[in-house]
């Protein structure tokens, strides 16, 4: 069904089909009977096919309860790599222990997330500790973003998440969204658990790169060597990876011994997935739901604009409470559902062309788009703006799909002293000039090269993934 922004088709809302993400089986809870309903494969995004759906016209999402109420305790149940023996992952936990401030800031903020995590770490038959992973990689912030541009929570690098199909456009990065990156991040490190037959070895690929761990191994076996992952030589952040990890399954098996206090965490759903069937603008979404902006946020951090695109077969996050807010206030909606719309630019205009040509504000324009002063938008490019009163349908396929904005400088130009006509200032510049601001460059030292160590939120991940590319 689709959504409908006219007085006319309200009606059709009483069918709104949510996704709950909560599956059959549960571990540490074996007999216990199914407490969602049946599977259904026709989900509009793929990846989410598998998860049960549940039709609130026959049911309410408050109806359904889980069959354990602590969700730490599966989590502790599941835990299932050795120990590490060594002094780092005693450093990490007291590094822990000492900032009580930290971990709780943590802990809360991956309550919204740990319960989909787990449901796909168990599916899956990973070791529990991997559902702790974005502890160490982002502190759980959904929009933690590195120096070495790695985004979300499971911190991937741009060509890494296009390597697994991780969609990087105008409208949406699929890095921070909790669903995909979350899947796509399982994936890699199911994939490296394969390669190299340990999950220790696993993770310090995907924290250094696959082919500097098989590197290192290859060197170790060169010198007779041990090839596990204590004996390689690697960098500080990959050394002490692990250790952090191990860190953070210390506290949670024994929290009250490090002075820390963990979240109550319920063992069903913190969200429902709402398929977009519509465009639908994000404060439309926020009000109906009775949100916050922030909220929202924090669920659906990969949106980029102020307009969700259903061309996309895009999910929406709702807190597990809220989704019956958001079907009760919809079915009384009458406004437009969507109130921006999309266009290519066919040739490359700056701001103040595109405003007068399309009729639009240009602060607005400007705004919407992050397109700064003093340069032009690349032909072929997608812009956002207010959708015309006589516009009703939604953003293509072609757009929601491969939108991008590209800006492009304009040659710096000056006015000749004769007649007013304009000159290109490089070419006006003598040859003395030139080489005394050559020699002048030359003689600074070469710009220091950031470190994505050197970040919060740490990530060294490469993008040397050998699997099939799917361009957004």
């Amino acid at each position: 069904m689709r959504w409908m922004g006219d007085a006319a088709n309200v009606s059709v809302a009483s069918k709104f089909t949510l996704a709950i993400f909560a599956l059959a089986i549960l571990s540490g809870c074996a007999g216990m009977n199914d407490w969602s309903s049946e599977s259904s494969s026709t989900a509009a995004n793929p990846r989410a096919a598998k998860a049960p759906r549940v039709n609130l016209g026959k049911q309410s999402v408050s109806s359904l309860m889980a069959p354990s109420s602590n969700l730490w305790l599966r989590i502790q149940d599941g835990f299932a790599m050795p120990e590490l023996n060594s002094p780092l992952v005693i450093e990490q936990t007291r590094w822990l222990a000492s900032r009580p401030d930290y971990v709780h800031r943590s802990m809360a903020r991956s309550s919204r997330y740990l319960f989909y995590i787990v449901e796909e770490v168990n599916l899956r038959g990973m070791p529990m500790e991997i559902a702790l992973l974005p502890f160490v990689e982002s502190a759980f912030n959904p929009v933690a973003k590195s120096t070495a541009k790695a985004m979300g929570i499971w911190q991937f690098m741009p060509a890494t998440g296009k390597d697994f199909k991780l969609t990087q456009n105008v409208f949406r990065d699929e890095r921070r969204d909790v669903l995909q990156s979350t899947n796509a991040a399982l994936d890699y490190l199911q994939r490296l658990h394969r390669q190299f037959g340990d999950w220790q070895l696993a993770l310090a690929a995907y924290n250094w790169g696959e082919g500097n761990v098989a590197k290192a191994i290859r060197r170790n076996q060169a010198m007779g060597l041990p090839q596990d992952y204590l004996s390689l030589k690697m960098p500080k952040e990959t050394r002490d990876y692990v250790p952090k990890l191990m860190a953070y399954k210390a506290i949670v098996l024994d929290p009250s011994a490090y002075g820390i206090v963990l979240p109550e965490l319920e063992n069903h759903p913190y969200f429902v997935a709402i398929d977009v069937t519509r465009d639908i603008d994000v404060d439309v979404i926020i009000k109906l739901a009775e949100l916050t902006p922030e909220e929202f946020r924090n669920l659906n951090p990969s949106f980029n604009k102020p307009v969700i695109l259903s061309a996309a077969n895009q999910q929406v996050l709702l807190p597990f409470g809220h989704a019956e807010l958001f079907q009760e206030n919809l079915k009384s909606y009458t406004q437009p559902l969507s109130s921006w719309t999309a266009v290519s630019v066919p040739s490359t205009e700056t701001a103040e062309q595109l405003s007068k040509r399309l009729g639009v504000d240009l602060a607005v324009l400007r705004e919407v788009n992050g397109i700064p002063r003093g340069v032009r938008v690349r032909s072929g490019s997608t812009v956002i703006i207010p959708k015309p009163s006589n516009k009703s349908s939604d953003v293509p396929e072609h757009l929601a799909e491969n939108g991008s904005l590209n800006l492009v400088k304009p040659a710096n130009v000056k006015k000749s002293n004769a007649g007013g006509k304009k000159t290109t200032k490089t070419a006006s510049k003598n040859s003395a000039s030139s080489a005394k601001k050559a020699t002048k460059t030359a003689s600074k030292p070469a710009a220091q090269h950031k470190s994505a160590s050197t970040a919060v939120a740490k990530s060294a991940k490469t993008t040397t993934a050998k699997v099939a590319v799917n361009p957004p």
